[in-house]
């Protein structure tokens, strides 16, 4: 099967593609990261979701929340790779990617979003810059960033 990127909203999934996304994300920020919170916040009924996929198993996911819904701007988050598809490049094409759709989706508006500290360096590679204080959000250090669009 082709490695392929798709873009869906909530309504769009499929039981088994909702079931990959939660449990990838399950794995990684409850498990590996150690994080016990409500990861499910009925956002994602909002949400666009972008996926990728390789060999029929979902490696990557972020899903793009609406303007008004997480902040002013629209917002890119629950941003994840799978351990076994990590440090070969993934996580940039992802945000690459999910930035694109946002500017498809949204228009070439500001994005924001809630990173973890230990990321700022990778998302202001892509063009986000801090906005915010640290604060800590299910006892992970964060910054607010926002990404202001290329306009041409």
């Amino acid at each position: 099967m082709e490695p392929r990127w798709i873009l869906k909203k909530f309504d769009e999934l499929t039981v088994h593609e909702l079931y990959a996304i939660l449990r990838l994300r399950n794995e990684v920020f409850a498990v590996e990261q150690n994080c016990v919170y409500a990861d499910m916040d009925n956002k994602d009924q909002l949400s666009w979701h972008v996926m990728y996929h390789e060999d029929g198993r979902l490696l990557a996911y972020t899903r793009l929340v609406p303007p008004g819904v997480s902040y002013t701007y629209p917002s890119i988050g629950r941003v994840v790779t799978a351990m076994p598809a990590r440090k070969r490049g993934l996580g940039r094409q992802l945000m690459l990617f999910s930035i694109h759709c946002c500017e498809k989706l949204f228009g070439k508006t500001p994005i924001q979003i809630g990173a973890q500290l230990y990321l700022k360096k990778f998302y202001e590679s892509l063009g986000f810059r801090q906005t915010s204080d640290i604060y800590t959000e299910d006892g992970i250090k964060h910054v607010e960033m926002i990404h202001t669009p290329v306009v041409s």
